[in-house]
């Protein structure tokens, strides 16, 4: 214990004498804090001592009455009675010292008023004695020495009070039995006065030591206690206690409170049973209620243990610690700890994990899950020698609904389609979605062969039905790669990745199909990817040339414009067609820089030729949402010193679907810079009505697959034509007839009306220079 804080020296106790009687500060601890223990109790004695001496008095009175006169003798007794009394009157003042610490003032008094008792009982041995019989002295030192004694045995707690009262009725002892000449007893009286004192500092200081323990502990005990009422005031913890039996013992307010109880009416109930609330009587436990038992039963620690609790019907969740007590004897006498309500927390971390497992969006279980879920189907399928499958899902044009009505209209649409998907599943499946707008099926028993294109046909259709969101009827489809365990792949990773390169092949075949997995795949990806690779150096390793295909007009069949047309000569690979490498340049974006390219060096070429000769540049969806694709024009205008009108921008309908407003904003800047837009492949994708009505286009080119029917007598093709014609000409625009291949369908397209056309017929595409020549040799031509 350190004197620094309690004001008590510490123990084992090293004090002199000195010390001890208090003449003498500690040299650790206290001086007032040491007095206040020693004399705070003299009070209790009180009575008795005043009692003791007034019959002692009394005796002495009795023996002395014949030879002393009775007025000394009441003077005597009434002085000492005053003395007494006055004693009795310090020590009460003293009894306060349990609040208070003890002044030197008081300590002084104390003594002098001790020595004053002890004066008086000294003027009988010195006055008396003489004055009677030798059997009178020896019974006045023997009712002294009693008194001497009775006083070292009742006033030890204060030492001085004891050795006061020795020393000086010992020396007047000694002086009335030396006047008589009665050496031995003088001796006597010396030798037990000696000894009471020794006596009395060997108790005091035993005394003393005994009362600064217990003022430690009891130190320890408030502080203990004051800072437990500290926790449970100020934290949302609480502190529970039970007995051998496991019912509630000195229950706390804020326990009471948790359990909506008062603490008087859990007293000495059972707290499992309290906790259990209505499960109690139907013995349905929660499981941590039923370890919380095992761990009271077994008397062992524990600490952050969850347990469920039922309060009056409401679902908790409380933590606790515990630790078995013990009493004096080592016996169990039951456990003491601390508890809180974890409720909110609990909560927190389900919905943490929910979050973590779950879609928000759509509630269905999410990447993680899906794939634990796959995970368990190969073990399942190692275990029972089977097959499992993976079906990864990819929403055809959900895009453009989501670009076009925003994406609000897209979230609800997702909602539909998991429930939709969640309809088509049976307890062999489970569906998740992986993000965006691609889901994933796992098939946890794929035995039989054709379950997986069953189920995968069962998605495409359902998700394929037209769709009612805030008033409007949609439509998508969905396209489905799949792959099975452990046959193309023994790993979570891997069948993802193959069942990945199945949906990509169903995509580009046009999507709204499914496709099972095939090793030739990888073969095709590694392809790719060395295409892609590739195609990023194309421009840097001039593998790239712009060719032009001449567009004539249809009557006097003099060549009105260009078509550029990009042709690539890697020198990896070759020749690549670019029905193969333009989808990949769209796909990564690569199509921006290669169009920005292929635009220059198209004007660049058309600034040599004459004046009344266009180019036309196809421009991708990816390069009309480039925020500064007008400057690109103005720059490819400005560096060639084309003039502005006669350029032609050909865009297909297909731009218009992922973001329309940038689309047409751009087109828009085009046209005001003086360029004029053409539609390619007109009515193959997509009603283009209203684009048609809010764009100024300058020509409509209709596609080759009605040129070939119309040329094979086909009565639809012919229609679409004439159809086409008469809306350009109503609109004031041109029409152009793509894929002429021969005579007879330039003179059949001539006399349906077409104004322009372009095919291998008139000449197939061919290099800048070439196109220059021809230009060249039909102005000759015509000028002789």
């Amino acid at each position: 214990m350190n004197a620094t804080y309690t004001g008590l020296p510490d123990l084992p106790l090293e004090l002199n004498a000195m010390q001890v009687l208090g003449f003498k500060d500690p040299d650790k601890g206290d001086w007032s804090r040491l007095r206040a223990l020693q004399y705070r109790e003299l009070h209790q004695t009180a009575t008795v001592r005043l009692t003791a001496h007034t019959i002692a008095a009394a005796m002495i009175c009795l023996i002395y009455f014949a030879s002393v006169p009775g007025v000394l003798l009441a003077a005597w007794a009434v002085a000492l009675l005053f003395a007494v009394a006055n004693v009795v009157r310090v020590e009460s003042d003293l009894a306060s010292l349990d609040n208070r610490q003890m002044k030197r003032r008081e300590f002084g008094s104390h003594a002098i008023a001790v020595c004053a008792m002890a004066t008086c009982w000294a003027v009988p041995l010195l006055a008396f004695a003489s004055t009677g019989s030798e059997a009178a002295h020896f019974a006045l030192w023997t009712v002294v020495a009693m008194l001497v004694a009775g006083s070292a045995l009742t006033m030890y707690k204060a030492p001085i009070t004891g050795i006061v009262w020795a020393t000086i009725c010992g020396i007047a002892s000694m002086f009335s039995f030396a006047m008589e000449g009665n050496w031995l007893f003088a001796l006597a009286s010396i030798f037990f006065c000696t000894v009471v004192i020794g006596g009395t500092l060997s108790t005091a200081r035993i005394f003393l030591t005994a009362r600064i323990a217990e003022a430690g502990a009891a130190e320890k005990d408030e502080v203990v206690s004051l800072l437990l009422r500290e926790f449970e005031e100020n934290q949302a913890d609480w502190l529970w206690q039970i007995d051998a039996n496991r019912k509630i013992k000195a229950a706390s307010p804020r326990f009471a409170f948790a359990l909506g109880e008062e603490a008087k009416d859990i007293e000495g109930r059972r707290m499992v049973e309290l906790m259990a609330g209505n499960n109690w009587k139907d013995g349905t436990l929660p499981p941590s209620l039923h370890e919380l038992a095992d761990q009271l039963k077994r008397r062992e620690s524990f600490s952050h243990l969850t347990v469920q609790v039922d309060l009056g019907g409401n679902r908790r969740w409380w933590e606790l610690s515990g630790t078995p007590i013990f009493n004096d004897k080592g016996k169990f006498d039951g456990f003491r700890g601390v508890g809180s309500d974890v409720t909110e927390q609990r909560e927190s971390a389900e919905k943490i994990a929910y979050l973590a497992r779950y879609d928000t969006l759509t509630g269905l279980p999410n990447r993680l899950m899906l794939t634990e879920a796959l995970n368990d189907a190969l073990r399942y399928a190692e275990q029972w020698k089977t097959r499992c499958a993976f079906l990864m899902i990819d929403l055809d044009r959900f895009k453009a609904v989501n670009d076009s009505l925003g994406h609000h209209i897209g979230d609800k649409m997702l909602a539909q389609v998991s429930q939709r998907l969640q309809a088509v599943i049976t307890e062999n499946e489970h569906v998740g979605r992986l993000g965006g707008d691609e889901f994933a099926i796992v098939i946890r028993d794929a035995a039989k062969a054709s379950h997986v294109r069953e189920l995968a046909e069962d998605v495409i259709a359902a998700l394929s039905a037209p769709y009612s969101v805030d008033n409007h009827t949609l439509y998508i489809g969905a396209s489905i790669g799949s792959a099975l365990g452990p046959r193309d792949g023994n790993t979570v990773e891997t069948l993802m990745r193959n069942a990945d390169l199945a949906l990509y092949r169903a995509k580009d075949e046009g999507g709204g199909e499914y496709r099972a997995f095939q090793p030739s795949l990888h073969a095709d990806a590694q392809e790719r990817l060395k295409l892609e690779a590739s195609l990023r150096n194309a421009i840097g390793n001039q593998e790239l040339e712009v060719n032009f295909q001449p567009v004539v007009n249809a009557n006097s069949e003099d060549v009105v414009s260009f078509e550029a047309l990009l042709r690539w000569n890697s020198k990896d690979h070759g020749f690549v067609s670019p029905a193969k490498f333009i989808p990949l340049a769209e796909d990564t974006r690569l199509i921006v820089p290669i169009g920005d390219w292929v635009l220059r060096e198209a004007c660049r070429h058309a600034a040599m030729w004459p004046e009344n000769v266009k180019v036309a540049v196809n421009v991708s969806g990816e390069q009309l949402l480039e925020p500064n694709f007008a400057r690109t024009v103005v720059c490819a205008l400005a560096d060639s010193g084309l003039p502005a009108h006669r350029l032609e921008v050909e865009v297909t309908e297909s731009v218009f679907l992922r973001d329309g407003r940038t689309a047409r904003q751009s087109l828009e800047e085009i046209l005001a810079l003086g360029c004029s837009v053409a539609l390619d492949d007109f009515g193959t994708g997509y009603s283009s009505l209203g684009y048609l009505r809010t764009l100024r286009f300058s020509t409509i080119k209709v596609d080759r697959s009605f040129v070939q029917g119309a040329s094979e007598g086909n009565a639809e093709s012919l229609a679409i034509i004439n159809a086409v014609v008469a809306m350009a000409k109503s609109l004031e625009m041109s029409t152009t007839a793509e894929g002429v291949e021969d005579m007879e369908q330039a003179d059949l397209v001539r006399g349906l009306g077409c104004d322009k056309i372009q095919g291998y017929y008139f000449g197939r595409p061919m290099p800048a220079t070439e196109a220059l020549s021809l230009v060249l040799k039909r102005r000759s031509n015509a000028a002789a």
